[in-house]
């Protein structure tokens, strides 16, 4: 398995206008919280999930979900994405979810032999690196 962190970043740079639908859980991390949601679709440079939660725009987050062999081409990967809330609006078919889009910084593939659970939350210094630009690439 190739877990080289820049893997995910050129693959998916290389593919850039391509977007791929997507129905996955994910965990949004922000301001301490962890709330859950659903992927509907990724590209190289943003995501529009669902959530159960309003974000602000320009909210920094870390979303945590396993990103399926369909897009790496390998095997599932779980992987970790920070950005920034471009923007959070509608709901979902349900009513009880908000659509948000997200501007992606940075994604850092997780061993895949640790659980999920294991990165549902931020730590202080992720989130004082992610306030001040200094988020690794």
């Amino acid at each position: 398995m190739n877990t080289d962190p820049n893997r995910l970043e050129h693959y998916l740079e290389r593919r850039g206008a391509q977007r791929f639908e997507l129905h996955l859980p994910l965990a949004v991390h922000f301001e301490g919280r962890t709330v859950p949601g659903f992927a509907q679709n990724l590209s190289g440079r943003g995501i529009f999930f669902y959530a159960e939660t309003a974000l602000p725009e320009g909210a920094v987050v870390e979303l945590t979900f396993t990103m399926p062999s369909e897009i790496t081409l390998g095997e599932n990967m779980p992987v970790r994405c920070r950005g920034r809330v471009l923007r959070a609006a509608g709901h979902s078919q349900g009513g009880q979810r908000t659509g948000i889009a997200v501007q992606l910084d940075s994604y850092q593939y997780l061993p895949s032999d640790e659980p999920m659970s294991q990165f549902l939350r931020v730590s202080v210094a992720s989130a004082a690196a992610a306030t001040s630009g200094q988020m690794p690439r």
